[in-house]
């Protein structure tokens, strides 16, 4: 694996910082907020002094039901050749669901949410990341991500469905000590056990963030100091292999440079501990993993009896699950199941537990209710943070009562086509409803939204605009 050093998250609110940052040998970005054609100065400037720079992707979805879109595959694979990186990150996440693979409305999470770690969403995470892989120029890594709620019924842990996605698809992980210190909180799941169970021979690279605890939930905000247990799980992945790179993620309520150098600098002291314990042979330290606590759990459902990914009882269970058996290209003998008749089976449960979340529908049978509950607000409660960063004029207009509308329009009407149409809809909702009550603000939010609303890019959305304005002009002064 590639080597990289030591990282950070490139922002454009930090940029300047970390171009004077000493230390600094790569960076990552989120691809989505890179345009191919117009990328930033500052990621230019980078690259011209050897700084590797490499695009990390969040709405790819490759664990959803449905087929990996070609539009978003493609805008990944242009960002890495754009920015010349050695390869491309992903998660292992759904983050919308429904539509014609389950004939029920589409809805948009705004946020990556855990699959199941069953059979079904395994052959389904597989064929898709076969799929993208044929369609990406460079190597693709995919992330280990944090969750506040556990599926019911779940097969694998962590490590065995992770060691099985790699056997699978040859597919790089990156994983992020964060997450696993999250699910330990959340999911009572140990990471000590977590650790032992990856394939540490596929990681590209590792992630260190920082979060809270609030009510004995762990939030992964990324916006506070990585704590030390978080900084002990990564000592402990270094006791097993030298990490190829390791990068500090930081979103927003950023510190001085001088913190975030601190940072940088107790992750390399975290890497270097856990470099000095582990055996000269290459063998696994067990006492350093012997070091990070385990949780007993109390929200998660307890995984099936499954000694090992790629094991025999894992072959076994292949077996047990599969529709057909038929030859490989060297005649022996491979196991064929109906990944369509599966896509539609996670897509069903994937949608009943989205729009729980999304559009007040009751919560599934054998999930966590108040966990269910946390997690609705947190995805309400970004969508309002991110609108405000699409739309900053929206909380300009509406001033103290921006959140508190926003949330109250979000409580049952879901996010269906990415935030900037979010904000258009939240706009047109206030205005129809006759808000705000102040004539002077009603009358700028109904001004910006149809400045915004009119060169919508799509016929259907041109169409629906142009219904929209109709009645607003209709029935409103």
């Amino acid at each position: 694996m590639r080597r990289l050093g030591t990282g950070i998250g490139w922002r454009p609110e930090i940029a300047d910082a970390v171009e004077r940052m000493p230390g600094i040998d790569w960076v990552e970005v989120v691809a989505e907020n890179v345009c191919p054609g117009h990328v930033p100065e500052s990621l230019l400037r980078l690259r011209e002094r050897g700084v590797t720079v490499i695009p990390h992707g969040v709405s790819l979805g490759l664990g959803g039901a449905d087929h990996p879109d070609e539009g978003r595959l493609t805008a990944l694979a242009e960002r890495a050749q754009a920015l010349g990186s050695p390869l491309v990150t992903e998660h292992i996440a759904y983050v919308r669901a429904g539509g014609a693979l389950t004939a029920s409305p589409r809805l948009e999470a705004g946020h990556l949410l855990p699959v199941p770690r069953t059979r079904d969403a395994l052959d389904v995470l597989c064929e898709n990341v076969r799929i993208a892989q044929q369609a990406l120029p460079v190597p693709l890594a995919l992330e280990n991500i944090a969750a506040l709620f556990s599926w019911p019924g779940e097969e694998l842990t962590e490590g065995q469905f992770l060691s099985e996605l790699v056997e699978r698809t040859g597919v790089c992980l990156l994983i992020d000590v964060a997450n696993l210190h999250t699910n330990h909180v959340n999911r009572g799941e140990d990471p000590a056990e977590a650790l032992a169970g990856l394939p540490v021979e596929a990681i590209a690279y590792v992630h260190v963030a920082g979060g809270f605890e609030r009510d004995g939930v762990w939030h992964d905000s990324h916006a506070h100091p990585v704590p030390l247990p978080v900084l002990d799980i990564l000592t402990g992945l270094a006791a097993r292999v030298a990490p190829p790179g390791v990068l500090l993620e930081r979103d927003e309520n950023f510190p001085e440079p001088t913190e975030l150098e601190a940072e940088l600098n107790a992750i390399r002291e975290a890497v270097a501990a856990g470099r000095s314990r582990a055996p000269q042979d290459g063998g696994e330290d067990r006492s350093a993993l012997a070091g990070i606590p385990a949780v007993p759990s109390t929200t998660g459902t307890a995984p099936a009896d499954v000694t090992g990914a790629g094991g025999a009882q894992a072959a076994g269970a292949r077996a047990t699950s599969a529709e057909a058996v038929g030859p490989d290209a060297g005649g022996v003998g491979v196991l064929v199941r109906p990944v369509a008749a599966v896509r539609e089976r996670l897509g069903v449960a994937q949608a009943a537990v989205l729009s729980s979340l999304v559009a007040g529908t009751p919560v599934p049978e054998g999930f966590d209710r108040v966990r269910m509950g946390v997690q609705a607000r947190a995805l309400a409660a970004k969508r309002a943070g991110v609108v405000a960063k699409v739309a900053p004029e929206l909380p300009e207009i509406l001033g103290a009562g921006y959140r508190e509308e926003f949330l109250e329009y979000a409580r049952h009407r879901p996010m269906t086509d990415g935030y900037r149409r979010d904000a258009l809809d939240f706009a047109g909702h206030l205005l129809k409803l006759g808000r705000p009550g102040d004539a002077g603000a009603r009358r700028r939010l109904r001004d910006w939204w149809l400045d915004r609303a009119g060169p919508a890019p799509r016929r259907r959305e041109r169409g629906r605009t142009a219904r929209m304005l109709q009645t607003l002009l209709r029935t409103r002064p």
